[in-house]
């Protein structure tokens, strides 16, 4: 199998409203630097309603769920406050949105989706240049940051991952 073809794939629609991303495989802290700085740029330009659709996602971490967590609680920040909805949801993943008590942050839909969902055509979102060890040590540090800002239980759980890694941050 091709190279390329084996990728996750995060599809978005930035021009919807809500705007809608789609997760094709693996959402990883491989993957998802680029997930977070089109949350970002999306909320500074305004967005506020955001909806992932999970269907197809084989699985995920926990940086990954950072990201997401930071997205929410950004979200929460706005007045009005925005809204992030986690669509079609399997049973695996939800069980993980739950245990980081993510389920308080945003709506979960284990259903069949918004019809935003369903009509939506996702384009392939772009990752820019590769990012320095550095820099992915600071992103992962920061999802796991968010993680225990969303559920203070979260802190024992990835006590070892956050020492590890402010560390590394800290000594660079």
């Amino acid at each position: 199998m091709p190279e390329a073809a084996a990728k996750p794939v995060f599809l978005v629609d930035a021009f919807a409203t809500p705007v809608v991303i789609k997760i094709d495989g693996r959402a990883s802290f491989m993957n998802c630097a680029c997930l977070r700085d089109f949350f970002t740029e999306l909320i500074r330009q305004g967005k506020t309603k955001f909806v992932v659709d999970f269907r197809q996602c084989a699985s995920m971490d926990s940086t990954f769920l950072g990201v997401l967590a930071g997205a929410a609680l950004e979200l929460r920040k706005l007045e009005p406050p925005g809204s992030l909805i986690v669509a079609r949801v399997g049973p695996r993943n939800l069980e993980l949105l739950r245990n980081l008590g993510l389920h308080r942050l945003m709506v979960i839909d284990t259903g069949a989706a918004d019809a935003t969902v369903e009509t939506s055509v996702g384009q392939a979102l772009s990752c820019s240049a590769p990012r320095s060890e550095l820099d992915n040590a600071r992103m992962v540090l920061e999802a796991h940051e968010n993680l225990v800002s969303a559920d203070a239980g979260n802190q024992t759980k990835f006590q070892d991952v956050l020492t590890f890694l402010k560390t590394r941050v800290e000594q660079a």
